[in-house]
């Protein structure tokens, strides 16, 4: 299974408008974060894992091919908002995306064009699923991980022996352990350790992934609070790591 990070960032980005901060303006590309997203692929089948308004950039530098699903997190701006960038996409087939029944509820409401009875020519194709335990999509058996955004209950998602995990504040116990056994995390870190009232930090990360224990752990959904790149990398636990846009690996 391949993974690939299109943005680590939070709803923002990196850098902030407005913002002079070291890492705001820094030169190290790992520094610079658009909004959380990312692509795994296993066989033929490739999902995408949230789509926010930097979607189309994400995507100009790489291979254009056909998009099997959408996983969608929760129904946030910086997680939906490119949607609409996926027609190019359609011409390969429709494209469903699946979310829990306040995503897809708000999706109908935010894009109703695309799921009107008359379509006007050229529309994103999108087939909405609400999701309702394990599915399938082709390689991909999907566990559905239910969290906490503050009090908004948002979905996270386990395929085989990598989970992705994203704005979680709260994990109740017995969808932690839907976590056991895996591999690889991706899990959001807004910030090193300044509490936040509906995204966790790094320091409250750390009790989620002692429980879990996978061997490695990239933090995403990061805001430029976190702290540059290259130093936090230094001060972090060997298996764990700041994920950067871009970032490859397989599981």
């Amino acid at each position: 299974m391949k993974i690939t990070i299109l943005g680590s960032g939070t709803s923002t980005g990196v850098p902030e408008l407005g913002c002079g901060c070291e890492v705001c303006c820094s030169t190290d590309p790992r520094d610079a974060r658009l909004r959380s997203s990312a692509i795994v692929e296993e066989g033929d089948s490739r999902l995408l894992i949230d789509c926010g308004p930097d979607f189309r950039t994400q995507m100009l530098n790489r291979p254009f091919r056909k998009i099997d699903a959408v996983l969608l997190t929760h129904k946030h701006y910086d997680h939906v908002g490119g949607l609409d960038d996926l027609r190019p996409f359609c011409r390969k087939g429709d494209i469903p995306v699946y979310g829990n029944e306040d995503t897809v509820k708000h999706v109908k409401n935010a894009l109703p064009y695309c799921f009107s009875d008359v379509k006007y020519p050229g529309v994103p194709n999108l087939m909405l699923h609400i999701i309702d335990g394990n599915f399938r999509i082709g390689d991909f058996e999907i566990q559905p991980i239910r969290v906490f955004h503050g009090r908004l209950p948002i979905l996270g998602y386990r395929m085989g022996d990598f989970a992705y995990i994203t704005d979680m504040s709260f994990i109740e116990p017995e969808e932690l352990n839907k976590l056991t056994g895996i591999d690889t995390l991706v899990i959001n870190a807004l910030r090193f350790s300044k509490p936040h009232g509906s995204h966790q930090t790094v320091l409250e990360a750390y009790n989620v992934i002692n429980r879990i224990k996978p061997r490695v752990v990239y933090f995403t959904h990061m805001m430029h609070h976190i702290g540059l790149h290259a130093k936090i990398e230094k001060v972090l636990p060997p298996n764990m790591h700041l994920a950067y846009d871009g970032l490859e690996f397989f599981v």
